[in-house]
């Protein structure tokens, strides 16, 4: 993998000319591209002056992890990460499990994932970190990327209603009042079709899933921004 970076530089003989805006450019024979605000993050992740190796190696393996599952608390909630900028560090971890990723889904070998860190001026000891980190849960994220349907189905509309429960199926008294949900969904790739995903909840529980939902609101809102 070739790494072209253009500035205001003259440029090199193995350089391309013509632009003298600052672009990053990724070219292998897997075709694995890269933002220019994925490798400026991955190349603050790669300076030993922001994060030792084991700062590093904890870091990465909970990139791996919050792909693989729910953290119920900060992805960062570790002693070696506190210290750390923040939102810095929420960048480096966009811009590692966006690499992970994009390595799965080309199915990227060795050699590629390694030229491709040196290439970020990754040094050999955390090449290898990462690498060994990739190759264990390569198979468990490629089970992951094949269950994610193309195109999920989108919420076009939500309705609601208040219930009441009198008694439940063991016909013990309950006494509360429950919300039964809506939601009108549409599927991308069956041309359009909708469907009705209903369930119930009690209040607790909606309260829950709104504010998860608004965490997850302003997740998105901070990733846009960096």
């Amino acid at each position: 993998m070739y790494l072209f970076i253009y500035n205001n530089a003259e440029p090199a003989s193995d350089q391309l000319t013509g632009s003298r805006d600052r672009e990053v450019c990724f070219a292998s024979p897997h075709k694995m591209e890269l933002s220019d605000s994925v490798v400026k993050g991955l190349q603050t992740l790669a300076d030993p002056v922001y994060l030792d190796l084991k700062s590093f190696t904890i870091f990465t393996e909970a990139a791996f992890s919050s792909l693989l599952s729910f953290p119920t608390g900060s992805v960062f909630d570790y002693p070696e990460l506190k210290n750390m900028d923040q939102a810095l560090l929420k960048h480096c971890h966009i811009a590692t499990t966006t690499f992970i990723l994009e390595g799965v889904k080309q199915n990227a070998d060795r050699s590629t994932i390694c030229s491709s860190l040196e290439d970020l001026k990754f040094d050999s000891e955390r090449v290898d970190a990462f690498y060994v980190l990739y190759q264990k849960n390569k198979t468990n994220l490629e089970k992951l990327l094949s269950s994610i349907d193309r195109c999920p189905p989108h919420i076009t509309d939500v309705s609601w209603r208040l219930d009441y429960c009198i008694k439940n199926s063991h016909v013990h008294k309950v006494n509360q009042p429950s919300y039964l949900i809506s939601f009108n969904t549409e599927n991308g790739e069956n041309n359009g079709a909708s469907s009705k995903q209903n369930f119930s909840c009690t209040l607790e529980q909606l309260q829950d899933l709104v504010g998860k939902m608004k965490d997850a609101a302003k997740s998105v809102e901070r990733a846009a921004q960096l």
